[in-house]
């Protein structure tokens, strides 16, 4: 990455999308690699290491990731839950492969006795200590620490005392052949390979490299994650309950029979009003049908004298 590239990722950092009018990555696209966002990505960690597995797939913003970090900050986007799953299937493939170099080593080195193989383990584990506290001496000295990288640098020295104990104890109980030979073990965190007979400088490289501390950061981010996710788990099981709690809640129930018996005498007087409107019609109907035959009645004997004046007239 040229100098140019980094200080348009540093600003994308901080600024996020509102760098310029370049189109923008939205971090909520599925496009987007989560685990990048929450900084786990190993294709990212384990770059230009001995493990380097290449370019993600995935889309890796950082503008991207600023945005999502200030969303994140405002509400809870749960995107831990993703990162988790792919975190850990790739955790896992190393862990396979771990155990698979172990059963190797099994196979292709000279077995040795339990008591010897307690020696050489006892020589591994001193060794392993001495480079973890000298890669850690030599950070806290470049970080201006120099007490606390003295402190350690004297745990270095007492450690070396017990290791060349343990390395007499080991030579001592088995053939001078057999103790040339390089007595190998994997390490449980990388699974890179370390040998009995390391060096210090070596070890202390290997602790203090970035492979070995990229595991370090990928499977404590894994523990993290999975704490994070099964909390929200939690919340939303208890969300669930509540929603279905709600429903059944005799509240929600009195409210519907109350809502259904108000309905009904809704309803009920509907009916009452249209009984009495044609109530009334028919009530009206009904008196100008006897208004109707009263003035035929009353019509009645002038239409009678009328005929009768008409008839004499017609006689004479």
């Amino acid at each position: 990455m040229s100098a140019k590239d980094e200080m348009r990722a540093m600003l994308a950092q901080l600024m996020g999308t509102e760098v310029d009018n370049t189109p923008k990555v939205k971090f909520t696209d599925r496009s987007v690699c989560r685990p990048f966002l929450l900084g786990c990505c190993p294709h990212e960690v384990l770059d230009s290491t001995r493990m380097d597995i290449g370019k993600c797939r995935q889309i890796h913003d950082y503008a991207a990731k600023a945005d999502y970090e200030k969303a994140n900050a405002e509400k809870d986007l749960d995107f831990e839950t993703d990162a988790m799953y792919e975190l850990r299937a790739f955790i896992r493939d190393i862990d396979r492969r771990i155990d698979l170099s172990k059963k190797d080593l099994i196979e292709t080195q000279e077995e040795l006795s339990t008591d010897v193989e307690i020696k050489a383990n006892m020589v591994h584990d001193i060794g392993e200590h001495i480079g973890k506290k000298l890669a850690e001496a030599e950070r806290q000295g470049a970080d201006g620490n120099v007490e606390e990288s003295l402190k350690l640098m004297e745990e270095v020295e007492k450690l070396k005392e017990e290791k060349k104990k343990a390395e007499m104890d080991y030579r001592n109980c088995m053939p001078a052949s057999t103790y040339q030979q390089q007595k190998l073990r994997v390490c449980e965190i990388c699974s890179a390979y370390l040998g009995i007979h390391d060096n210090d400088r070596r070890l202390a490289d290997h602790f203090g490299g970035k492979l070995h501390l990229g595991f370090i950061k990928l499977r404590e981010k894994l523990t993290a994650l999975e704490k994070i996710a099964e909390v929200n788990a939690e919340k939303r099981r208890v969300d669930r309950e509540e929603r279905r709690s709600s429903r059944n809640s005799p509240d929600r129930d009195r409210g519907r029979r109350d809502r259904n018996r108000e309905r009904r005498r809704s309803r009920s007087r509907s009916r009452e009003k249209e009984r009495k409107r044609n109530g009334r019609d028919r009530d009206g109907d009904s008196r100008r049908s006897s208004s109707y035959r009263s003035s035929r009645r009353d019509d009645s004997p002038d239409r009678s004298r009328s005929k009768s004046k008409s008839t004499k007239v017609s006689d004479e």
